[in-house]
């Protein structure tokens, strides 16, 4: 008989003797890793790729699969994007704690230990269960190996809570204040300069901006008028899990965060989400005094498509009617798809703001929602701030000055322009608007300020006008501009 060799048994690293343990697989932190991976590696937004993400896992449960609920879900959701808006600071801790530069750590083992270090600093998860989920998952997807590395690392985090790190990794306010807030609050540099520029004043107010970019904001519903009201909105969410908005007559807002998706008139298209910042803008630009015809207005960049659905509908009752243009075809398909059911009559084209297929003079009221950095909307797409750079200011700024040019061009003398954009940036809003009417890189254009603050009644620290900028902070919203323009030839 010939002899054959003995099968060992496998063994787990550094732990002779002791049989080896299959990894347990926890659907919730691997689901929480796969869409950092996409964010990371696609620059994907977590707000797109989080909800199939979840669906799956729970159609996975409701066939066999592991368990997935309701909590589940809430937990993938808060790994996701608590990890996304602190990794700043995440990345400052586990920089102190890893024996190589941060950029020689493999992007998947940083997207773990990202993850345990909120889990360890930033939610209320025991110390012993962050440590040994977040080895689970590194086991997992990195392999033995890795994990080891990351077993290390979070032990080396386990030993500070949030403050004491923060004391040991952000430099002194007076030594570099931009820096300090910049690594305490998770912001880039440059981010928390160029929003000092657009707030002004001193530190106190800093520190309650980026504190209120950190926060998960509130699920806010729209009624669109003539069509759905806030009350059947109330009483279909229920009292205490939904409150009037704070300054929009037509916005509901989800204090338990909830499913829009479950709501009936959110399903027919009567109501839908959308930030209260975002109803203002187009409330004010409804609202802006007009004499003369007030038939035919224009949204410019209308994806993907809550500002015009709002439009429509406040034109639908004055007898007016709306072209919204969206550039990118598919984009256009979601503005149709927003407006579907609306009273009054409306078109949605694709089409190119910059190069417009309609007439001169062709409109009464017209808004140019223009693409940004998205600076003011960090609170819903926290990966932006790390995704964007401060040469994207150049890069977006003929597009902006542009589109506001034509939408000037497209109202006729006496009409109302209201230029829009996400973002506080000083270079992306009154630079915009100044540098269009005093003819910087183009023909100066006709028009005159309207002061906007009147328009938001109840709506406070406006600024000092003419034109508006909301904040987080002051106001619960995104940090939406808006300046309104008179052409006066």
């Amino acid at each position: 008989m010939t002899d054959q060799p003995r099968r060992r048994r496998p063994h787990t690293p550094n732990r002779p003797g002791k049989p080896y343990r299959r990894p347990q697989k926890d659907p919730v932190r691997i689901l929480a890793f796969e869409a950092l991976r996409a964010v990371d590696e696609r620059d994907a937004y977590a707000n797109l790729v989080l909800p199939p993400l979840l669906r799956k896992a729970r159609e996975s449960a409701e066939t066999g699969g592991p368990r997935f609920d309701s909590r589940d879900a809430a937990l993938a959701t808060e790994l996701v994007y608590g990890t996304l808006r602190h990794q700043g600071t995440y990345d400052a801790i586990i920089a102190e704690c890893v024996d190589r530069p941060l950029r020689e750590v493999d992007p998947p083992v940083l997207d773990v230990l990202n993850l345990g270090a909120h889990q360890l600093l930033g939610t209320r998860i025991p110390t012993h269960a962050a440590v040994s989920a977040s080895v689970e998952l590194a086991r997992v997807v990195l392999g033995d190996g890795r994990a080891k590395f990351v077993n290390a690392v979070l032990r080396k985090i386990a030993t500070h809570d949030l403050d004491g790190w923060l004391e040991r990794v952000a430099p002194p306010y007076d030594e570099d204040p931009e820096e300090h807030l910049g690594v305490r609050h998770s912001h880039p540099r440059w981010v928390v300069s160029a929003l000092w520029d657009a707030l002004g004043g001193g530190s106190a107010g800093m520190e309650e901006l980026l504190a209120a970019d950190n926060e998960r904001p509130e699920v806010t519903l729209v009624a669109r008028p003539g069509r759905s009201t806030p009350g059947e909105l109330l009483d279909a969410v229920g009292d205490q899990s939904a409150e009037p908005g704070r300054w929009s007559p037509y916005a509901v807002r989800l204090t338990e965060g909830g499913e829009p998706g479950a709501l009936e008139a959110v399903r027919d298209g009567r109501a839908g989400v959308q930030d209260e910042g975002s109803q203002l803008v187009a409330i004010a630009l409804a609202n802006a005094p007009l004499e003369g015809d007030d038939r035919r207005w224009l949204d410019g960049c209308a994806g993907p498509g809550g500002k015009a659905a709002l439009l429509a509908a406040l034109a639908a009752g004055r007898g007016a009617s709306l072209l919204a243009a969206e550039k990118q075809p598919h984009r256009a398909r979601l503005v149709a798809g927003a407006l579907a059911g609306n009273p009054g009559p409306y078109q949605v084209i694709a089409a190119d703001g910059t190069r417009p297929p309609w007439r001169p003079e062709s409109f009464d009221r017209v808004l140019v929602d223009v693409p940004c950095t998205g600076l003011g909307a960090l609170r819903r797409r926290p990966e932006a701030r790390w995704r964007r750079r401060p040469e994207d200011l150049e890069g977006f700024a003929p597009l902006q000055r542009g589109l506001l040019r034509e939408a000037l061009a497209a109202v006729r003398i006496g009409g109302v322009v209201g230029y829009a954009t996400c973002s506080p940036h000083p270079a992306e809003t009154r630079a915009v608007v100044e540098d269009v009417l005093k003819g910087r890189g183009g023909a100066a254009v006709s028009a005159e300020w309207i002061d906007a603050r009147p328009l938001l009644p109840g709506v406070p620290e406006l600024g000092d006008g003419p034109d508006i900028q909301l904040w987080p902070h002051r106001h619960g919203t995104d940090a939406m501009y808006l300046a309104l323009l008179r052409r006066t030839g």
